[in-house]
């Protein structure tokens, strides 16, 4: 089985929402006392989340154990001069242990303060340590970018779901009254078209209710009913859904014969799927295709809907997930986002980008357990 690079990085998005950054951090420094001769590693970071520089320290338990004055030394960075490029591994004196070896590698700046990994050795290390460090610290650097975009994007979130309970508490409101008088005209006037007109009022307004109901219950993060579904069922029901405009615009789409069964909440889901069907369809030319396709992994599958449209800009890509941003004309920009909050609240993930062929490419990621 094939797997693109596209997933490799997106599940490392995936593995960062579950994984803080501190955590990370730790078992990288597990990782380098445990594979190297290293006995004390230091990890510098920032937490987008605390705002500020965070450290985590580890340290070998065979090895002499470093004294409370040691780490005020090292924390202290007064050792730290001539800072080196980012990613690039440098050999410092330190005074206070002059026994040992200290190599840092910065991993990038933030607020103009250095973050580094910083190890400690009682000999100097090899070149096959000295290209592991730097490895790492260029993945860990990647892992900060990711769960710091992920952190804005929960936060964006966040106030998605505080705007979406105040204007549906309003709403629901007005549509509770427009409802209330579209009944009473039903009720008192002559059975002719005016009657019918209010009767149309009263099923439209129940309609919205209804809508709104969805969306804000949703947005709340409500409990999920996890069910055992068909995944190709679901996929099918959305096709179905708009097979009228699917015709109309004469494409053709096409789905795997073969089907998993995951657990979820059919109704969200089904939700998701309408949306990026809806999208492909709204974008894909005339007598376009559409291409939607599955993989199994272990542990999760990896879907992907693609249409052979226009493609997505690099600004689009950046902003698309953004509330209420959207690329099509009298859009409200609310699909995309909570399409993505409902993949994340089922712990996966939903990420788009060009396809080289032409056109996008909408991915989900979801746990098959």
């Amino acid at each position: 089985m094939v797997v693109d690079i596209s997933f490799q990085k997106h599940k490392n998005r995936h593995f960062s929402s579950i994984f803080g950054i501190k955590q990370y951090c730790s078992l990288y420094a597990k990782q380098l006392t445990y594979h190297y001769p290293v006995y004390y590693v230091r990890i510098v970071y920032h937490d987008v989340s605390l705002k500020k520089h965070q450290e985590v320290i580890e340290q070998v338990e065979d090895k002499p154990a470093t004294s409370a004055q040691d780490l005020v030394y090292l924390t202290s960075e007064s050792w730290m001069e001539n800072l080196p490029h980012v990613f690039e591994v440098k050999e410092f004196k330190l005074k206070e242990l002059s026994d040992y070896f200290c190599y840092l590698c910065v991993t990038g700046y933030k607020n103009h303060q250095p973050e580094y990994i910083q190890i400690i050795t009682k000999e100097r290390i090899c070149k096959n340590l000295q290209d592991q460090l730097e490895d790492y610290a260029k993945i860990l650097s990647q892992y900060s970018e990711i769960y710091s975009e992920n952190f804005y994007q929960k936060s964006k979130i966040q106030l998605l779901e505080h705007i979406l309970h105040k204007a549906g508490h309003q709403l629901r409101n007005s549509l509770s009254l427009i409802g209330l008088y579209a009944r009473n005209l039903y009720l008192r006037l002559p059975d002719n078209h005016y009657r019918q007109e209010a009767k149309v009022i009263d099923e439209n307004v129940t309609k919205l209710d209804f809508s709104l109901t969805e969306i804000l219950s949703c947005g709340q993060g409500v409990t999920l009913n996890i069910v055992s579904q068909d995944l190709r069922a679901i996929v099918a029901e959305s096709i179905k859904s708009f097979q009228p405009i699917i015709n109309q615009k004469h494409l053709q789409i096409y789905i795997p014969e073969t089907s998993t069964m995951l657990l979820l909440d059919k109704s969200q889901i089904q939700q998701v799927f309408d949306n990026l069907v809806s999208n492909a369809i709204h974008f894909s030319p005339d007598f376009g295709k559409i291409f939607i396709s599955w993989q199994i992994f272990q542990e999760e599958i990896l879907i992907k809907i693609r249409d052979q449209g226009p493609g997505i800009s690099s600004i689009d890509i950046q902003k698309i997930f953004n509330p209420f941003y959207s690329r099509r004309d009298g859009g409200t920009g609310l699909g995309l986002t909570i399409a993505k909050k409902i993949v994340l609240d089922h712990s996966g993930n939903l990420w788009v980008q060009n396809s080289p062929e032409g056109g996008a490419i909408f991915s989900v990621i979801l746990p098959r357990k």
